[in-house]
């Protein structure tokens, strides 16, 4: 099972009473579920002797893992690969591309056998590599055939199987791939590793509620992984395009833990979900910043997931039982109240997958025809809506997929998991209905659940965050873009900084939607009221404000006094048995 499933089963059981056995491996990679289980496991394993706990991986810190449990034995186990000949670069790289270009090249023009694997960071970088290696070999007279194959996630699921396909006798494979091919994927035959030194990673920005994609260089965790791979079926040879001081001095020794460099709304949910009061004094391998922390209460606060005193609302509570970010579970209980439940399912499913749309190289332009076709001008949630639809009306057929520029693995994904989400519902008794072709209703609770992400125009399809000024643009693929009108206001579902602050999944609201639903931000001007109203209301919105923090406190003091008092009984108890 995935460590996501493993801590929504925590939920339901919180010292895991039905397993005598717990396997955690690749814990290198730190993922935001793992590093939460560890902290949850931590405290598991003190209270139940009996559960056994194993955490494994070919590159971790063992010291700091057997620290952070307590101490616990560490065990080396050699492993069964075959040595690898790590080379470096002599000089600083300029260019990753070419120089990876010019290595495979002189690795494939040697009369040994065996097939290349390239590190790039992303899907340009992959595709410009292939063009490059298919030119160059090429130019070169009687040069042996390479079978150049990319991988990467928002490749076709026909085309990213051939990687794995044994290539014809005398023709060499050269796979260009991600940090995928690190851990999550094994290819037989490599015996040659060419390390860009480089990856992509999602970084947030609480302070400005912003993810920021960009390239950054590898760990030397993520470095032996790499070299690590050349070694599977025979001696190898991993040719790094940095030098060796720069793997010394420059690369961290491992990855920054996902906890510390994303948005933990829904980590903070879960926790709070789990009696957690104080998540600053949650046991975390590598706390997050406690910027993000606040930021996170924040967000759940405004959605009506927290109380003023912090604490779960039944709100929260019945947020805690999807497996969604918290926006995304308020929009499915708010489509019960508005009645589109069946519609925002929908919706929730499709976010949860990757891009759906795929642009196949040579046919972008007609790719692009087809896209426009599905396009709701006024929201990208009814976009993804509208294809899910005709996918429907078309029997779910992968045919139609194709045809359409679609891949047909995520929209299998986004059914099972609509599958999932709607037997959620059922447990808890709220129907699942449509409400036809009224999709005004399906974007008023779009807005319900993202109006704390809300950007009003500011210039031709340029906008800014109403909260924080921030500058948002709509991306070329979305339906509000060039459609003829910009709508004064809209709400997104996440904001990315690649070349621009771009929004993604974006929706037209009304203004005044957004003074209903998000009155602690936004306010309708009336013209002609007095200044006398205007001082008078702001008065009466201040004396109803201190009057909440005067209830919070002393229902933080009365919750501090319970929790003594049940210390207290607690000793008496211990020293009446003593006695």
């Amino acid at each position: 099972m995935t460590d996501g499933i493993l801590l929504r089963e925590s939920l339901r059981e919180a010292d895991l009473d039905n397993y005598s056995a717990i396997i955690m491996d690749e814990a290198h990679e730190r993922s935001l579920s793992t590093d939460v289980l560890f902290g949850l496991l931590r405290d598991v394993v003190a209270r139940r002797q009996d559960l056994k706990l194993i955490v494994t991986s070919a590159t971790m810190d063992a010291t700091k893992f057997s620290t952070f449990f307590g101490n616990v034995p560490t065990y080396t186990i050699p492993g069964r690969t075959f040595p690898v000949d790590v080379m470096f670069s002599k000089n600083p790289v300029e260019d990753y591309v070419d120089s990876a270009v010019k290595q495979a090249l002189q690795v494939h023009l040697q009369p040994t056998e065996g097939d290349i694997l390239i590190f790039m960071p992303g899907q340009e970088d992959i595709e410009v590599t292939c063009e490059v290696l298919a030119e160059r070999l090429g130019e070169i007279d009687n040069a042996p055939q390479l079978s150049v194959l990319p991988i990467y996630s928002q490749l076709p699921s026909d085309l990213q199987a051939k990687i794995f396909q044994r290539s014809a006798e005398g023709l060499r494979k050269c796979v260009v791939a991600t940090n995928i091919a690190e851990t999550s994927l094994t290819v037989d035959g490599i015996m040659y590793v060419v390390d860009s030194g480089y990856c992509k990673l999602k970084v947030y920005n609480p302070r400005i509620g912003m993810d920021a994609l960009q390239i950054y260089p590898i760990s030397q965790a993520n470095a032996n992984q790499r070299s690590g791979r050349a070694g599977r079926t025979g001696p190898g040879q991993c040719f790094r395009l940095y030098t060796e001081r720069q793997y010394k001095d420059e690369l961290l020794v491992t990855t920054v833990p996902e906890i510390q460099r994303t948005n933990l709304a829904n980590t903070v949910l879960l926790l709070k979900s789990l009696g957690v009061q104080d998540l600053l004094q949650f046991h975390f391998m590598d706390p997050p910043p406690q910027d993000n922390i606040l930021n996170s209460l924040y967000q759940l606060w405004i959605l009506g997931a927290l109380d003023h005193t912090g604490s779960l609302t039944p709100l929260g509570r019945q947020m805690a039982e999807f497996p969604l970010d918290p926006p995304q579970c308020k929009m499915l209980i708010v489509a019960h109240q508005m009645g589109c439940t069946a519609d925002i399912l929908i919706i929730v499913s499709m976010l949860s997958v990757p891009s759906i749309f795929y642009r196949p190289k040579g046919r972008e332009e007609e790719a692009d025809g087809v896209r426009e076709k599905f396009q709701v001008p006024e929201s990208d949630h009814l976009t993804y809506l509208n294809v899910y639809n005709q996918w429907k009306s078309n029997n779910y057929s992968a045919s139609w997929c194709n045809e359409h520029f679609i891949h047909i693995k995520a929209m299998r994904k986004v059914r099972e998991v609509r599958q999932q989400l709607k037997d959620i519902l059922e447990q808890q008794k709220i129907e699942v209905i449509s409400c036809g072709t009224d999709w005004d209703i399906i974007r008023k609770c779009i807005c319900s659940a993202y109006f704390h992400q809300a950007a009003r125009l500011k210039g031709i399809g340029e906008y800014v965050n109403c909260r924080t000024g921030m500058p948002c643009h709509l991306h070329p693929t979305s339906a509000l873009f060039g459609m003829g009108f910009t709508p004064d206001y809209v709400v997104y579902h996440e904001l990315i900084m690649t070349a621009k602050e771009y929004m993604q999944c974006v929706t037209a609201v009304d203004g005044h939607w957004l003074a209903e639903l998000g009155p602690m931000f936004f306010s309708v001007k009336e013209t002609g009221r007095s200044g006398r109203a205007k001082r008078r209301q702001a008065l009466e919105h201040l004396q109803d404000m201190e009057g909440q923090m005067k209830i919070a406190q002393e229902e933080i003091k009365a919750r501090k006094q319970e929790h003594e008092r049940k210390l207290q009984a607690g000793a008496r108890i211990c020293f009446c048995c003593y006695m």
